[in-house]
């Protein structure tokens, strides 16, 4: 065991008297030490409830003989965090989260560790320290918030964002909205659809790194307290096993991340996450993959913000072993990959079945033929950008018009409610990427706004930022090379005419060579928006979106 290193002889009395002050028997330090990463806080609603999963959690460890020692980690709230400065610090704590993590577990010698997530940089944060330690690891998430209700119909948070735009319209009342917002978000729990908390707790399942129902058993179930202190029996077999997350998170296993994204419609923030939790593998996941794995992948699941349905209707249908079992029957998913079961993909899942057929469609009948992500090229993203086309209304899947240029979100979403974009424009919002941002914020409030508004069929929004797994319509971010390094968003001048196809994953600026020559001529970085502490240290080290934002 690693923890003999610091327990075992006499020359290491000290660091016993150390573990005696906190009141450890000689008992417990003779049993394998499991660290309990516990991204509990009281400002996130995902994680607010996460003492009682590591409660449960500890006694699955000390009922499989083991010793739990929690530690805390740091988590953002995307949603409170959204449209302004906070923003900035949500992907850039993915990092904070690999790292603090790496430091804990290697300052103190652990046997295994259980991580304990739920929301967005979190989820992807945790995997990424799991990928670089390769230490005997578990992920147990907090599960999904259930859906609220509204006059009669299920609200979520994207109710509300959406709800902004919806009174800057005169479409409802701000006595409507406050109604709303008292009862869209009913509890504990990640918000409700198919966002980025969501996705990532699905795609954690399909890793291998997470047991069953991870993805989407609520978390007011009593079933995820079971989940927990399975997770916490189950750690100590990896332990004794030495099963490692080199040996679950291979490169096929992320091909069938990708391939069931494809299937749920998940947010786009997993093409950033995954190649980043495979690069700590020494895995490079290529952009090119999301089209290929897309092209062959039917969209079999449609869950908000595109369609109706919420994650607790997942889990009713079935959940994501259904999803698989529905994909495995034309081969499109690896079933002999190792999972932290013990079993592979193809044993978890054999007994798995469709209970609610309106939620998960067969392949005879998908959604929509191809998954539900796609990435785009062109003179305007020649390193890529990446679309929910799951989400995008039919009329706007080929798209020109006019655009509307704005070096920053707040100046954008001024203009939307002030009801200065009209049908037909294509908003760019620019100098929000990984070093632009700083921190490559989510745009929600502009993407909610204009579908509140009820132009998300006439209306575009392209940006070098990155959007919410909330977001719906003609989004498209990730915009690479992003502004700030000089990409061809950088460039585009108010009233330029873009071509948006997104059936034939392009994105065009329709202006000449010469005309594209000149302006880059004549094109210089402006000053970096932070300089100091964190941020600015994360502007200075960090990639570009389409190889994961990962820090050099």
């Amino acid at each position: 065991m690693k923890s003999q290193a610091v327990l075992e002889g006499y020359e290491r009395a000290p660091h016993r008297a150390l573990f005696k002050a906190m009141g450890y028997t000689d008992e417990e330090l003779a049993r394998p030490l499991i660290a309990i990463a516990n991204s509990a806080n009281e400002i996130i609603p995902g994680h607010i409830h996460l003492d009682k999963i590591v409660a449960a959690v500890k006694a699955g460890v000390r009922m499989a003989g083991g010793t739990p020692i929690e530690f805390g980690v740091i988590g953002v709230c995307d949603g409170i965090a959204m449209g302004h400065q906070g923003m900035k610090y949500s992907l850039a704590s993915r990092e904070l989260i690999a790292d603090s993590i790496e430091s804990m577990i290697l300052g103190h010698a652990f046997d295994g560790l259980v991580l304990v997530p739920n929301c967005d940089k979190i989820v992807p944060g945790m995997l990424m320290a799991a990928g670089r330690l390769d230490l005997p690891a578990i992920v147990v998430s907090g599960g999904p918030m259930l859906a609220g209700q509204f006059r009669g119909e299920r609200a979520d948070l994207n109710s509300v964002f959406e709800g902004v735009g919806a009174v800057s319209a005169g479409r409802i009342s701000e006595a409507d909205l406050r109604e709303l917002e008292e009862t869209a978000c009913p509890g504990c729990g990640s918000c409700s659809g198919m966002f980025t908390a969501n996705t990532m707790n699905c795609m954690t399942e399909v890793l291998g790194m997470g047991l069953p129902g991870n993805g989407t058993i609520p978390a007011v179930d009593a079933r995820r307290i079971r989940l927990a202190k399975q997770a916490g029996m189950r750690v100590m077999d990896l332990v004794r096993e030495d099963l490692r997350p080199s040996r679950i998170m291979t490169e096929a296993a992320f091909a069938n991340a990708f391939a069931v994204d494809m299937a749920i419609g998940g947010s786009t923030n997993t093409v950033l996450h995954l190649p980043a939790i495979a690069h700590e593998l020494g895995i490079t996941l290529d952009l090119n993959w999301v089209n290929e794995i897309g092209r062959k992948t039917p969209h079999l699941s449609y869950l908000r913000p595109g369609g109706i349905h919420h994650i607790q209707d997942l889990d009713e249908a079935g959940g994501i072993p259904a999803v698989m079992a529905v994909l495995r029957e034309k081969k499109l998913i690896h079933t002999d990959l190792m999972t932290v079961t013990g079993r592979t993909v193809g044993e978890n899942i054999a007994a798995a079945t469709v209970k609610r057929p309106e939620v998960i469609h067969g392949l005879e009948n998908p959604y929509h033929a191809e998954g539900g992500l796609a990435v785009l090229r062109g003179n305007l993203a020649p390193d890529g950008a990446v679309v929910k086309q799951a989400a995008v209304a039919p009329e706007m899947l080929c798209h020109e018009g006019p655009a509307r240029v704005f070096d920053g979100e707040e100046e954008a979403f001024a203009a939307i409610l002030g009801r200065k974009i009209q049908a037909g424009d294509i908003v760019v919002i620019r100098y929000e990427g990984p070093k632009g941002g700083p921190g490559m914020r989510e745009m929600l409030s502009p993407t909610s706004a204009i579908a509140g508004m009820g132009l998300d069929k006439e209306v575009a929004l392209l940006t070098d930022g990155r959007f919410s797994g909330a977001s719906r319509g003609a989004s498209i971010g990730h915009i690479s090379p992003e502004a700030m390094e000089g990409g061809p968003i950088a460039l585009v001048r108010e009233g330029d005419r873009i071509r948006i196809d997104i059936p034939g994953k392009r994105i065009d600026l329709l202006i000449s060579e010469a005309e594209f020559a000149a302006r880059r001529a004549a094109w210089t970085a402006p000053e970096p928006k932070i300089k100091t502490g964190y941020l600015g240290r994360y502007s200075r080290l960090v990639t570009s979106a389409n190889t994961g934002a990962v820090l050099k």
